[in-house]
């Protein structure tokens, strides 16, 4: 080996004498260039010698080899477990009943409001009164007319019954009396539409509207008054069109409130949208609520829907699963003639969710997978857990 490196020096101190030979000034560039790179060649050779002939006395020495230093790793079994799914959306709470306060008829000016906003009104609550004035003037002027048809109507009847008359006069002076009081009790029922009443109970949710204002079916949805009945509450939430095949009524549901302390509540999904909603490539879905003095109309629901479930499967923390050109992959811990080192093993991967992932194949209950330390970690590496 000896006789080897000192053929090979040779040799190359005559190469660099014969290029610095080439120029007329030891010092130039080119010559500092040639020099270099005379010395890159020789550094290699010398490497590459010195690493052929390593391996041919470990073969021979087996005492020769260097010891190969372990790399700290942490190991975790691969233990069947319990895994769920979620899909994790943000709702809000809705009202399933709510009421938009109209008048009936034309409507008119508010005369009297007699609720405020926050109050709780019982059905049947009168809640505004409008004006009424022409109405009342125009009852007034019909019992005039009212007691004026009636005698009429008695004299005429005195005289049939005397014999006196004819028929037809008398049946003229009944329907004249009959006319007035219909449209007596049709004005009577104009006086009631004057009063607004609550079609519902609730709470009193908005009341947008003033005395002196009028008060229509057409203005009932920028002014007026909206009844909430917040003892029967729902959460909806848009659901993306890819989990179409995965949500269904019946889905379990859990919904946390993040302004109530992360409060959360058990439901079930009681409805599912049939058409997929053109702008956001979505369907609503929404879930009865259980009665909750707390919770309102509007407010922010995170809601996380099961749409899978395992009873027992493997999963291995997410970063654990490596790719290369076979494959997905996680590291294990193998004893190999007494010495532990790293395995690959090949996985087919399932539903992600958190930092666990699901292992549908490839990996085996009691496999020690490599938690901790595997970034950097080749096949067959030597390895130690302490």
């Amino acid at each position: 080996m000896q006789k080897s490196i000192q053929i090979m020096f040779v040799a190359s101190t005559v190469a660099l004498l014969a290029a610095c030979g080439a120029s007329d000034k030891p010092d130039s560039l080119a010559a500092k260039k040639a020099k270099l790179e005379s010395l890159k060649k020789q550094q290699t050779a010398l490497s590459d010698e010195a690493t052929k002939l390593e391996a041919e006395i470990a073969k021979l020495d087996t005492s020769f080899v260097k010891a190969e230093k372990a790399k700290l790793v942490t190991v975790s079994a691969a233990t069947p477990a319990p895994f769920t799914h979620y899909i994790d959306l943000q709702g809000k709470i809705e009202a399933e009943n709510i009421a938009y306060v109209t008048p009936r008829g034309q409507g008119g000016q508010v005369k009297a409001i007699y609720v405020k906003q926050g109050d709780i009104v019982s059905k049947g609550k009168l809640l505004l009164k409008l004006d009424d004035i022409t109405i009342r003037q125009q009852i007034e002027q019909l019992n005039v007319q009212l007691s004026l048809a009636k005698t009429l109507y008695e004299r005429r009847k005195n005289l049939w019954d005397q014999k006196i008359g004819t028929e037809v006069d008398l049946l003229q002076a009944k329907t004249n009396m009959d006319n007035v009081n219909k449209q007596i009790d049709q004005a009577k029922e104009q006086l009631e539409m004057t009063n607004v009443y609550a079609e519902m109970s609730g709470v009193a949710d908005m009341v947008n509207i003033k005395v002196g204002e009028f008060f229509t079916p057409a203005s009932a949805g920028s002014l007026g008054i909206t009844i909430v009945n917040t003892s029967d509450l729902k959460v909806t939430a848009n659901v993306p069109e890819n989990y179409v095949g995965n949500v269904k009524e019946g889905s379990l549901l859990q919904i946390t409130f993040p302004d109530m302390n992360n409060k959360t509540l058990a439901a079930k999904v009681n409805t599912v949208g049939r058409t997929i909603s053109v702008d956001g490539r979505s369907f609503y879905i929404q879930a009865h609520l259980p009665h909750d003095k707390d919770l309102k109309p509007g407010q922010i629901a995170l809601t996380r829907i099961q749409d899978y479930h395992a009873a027992s499967t493997l999963t291995v923390p997410v970063n654990t699963l490596q790719t290369d050109d076979k494959g997905k992959f996680v590291l294990i811990a193998v004893k190999e003639n007494n010495r532990l080192v790293a395995r690959k093993k090949y996985v087919q991967q399932g539903l992600m969710y958190g930092d666990k992932i699901e292992i549908k194949g490839g990996l085996e209950a009691g496999d020690a997978v490599i938690t901790e330390g595997f970034q950097g970690l080749y096949e067959g590496q030597l390895i130690t857990t302490a």
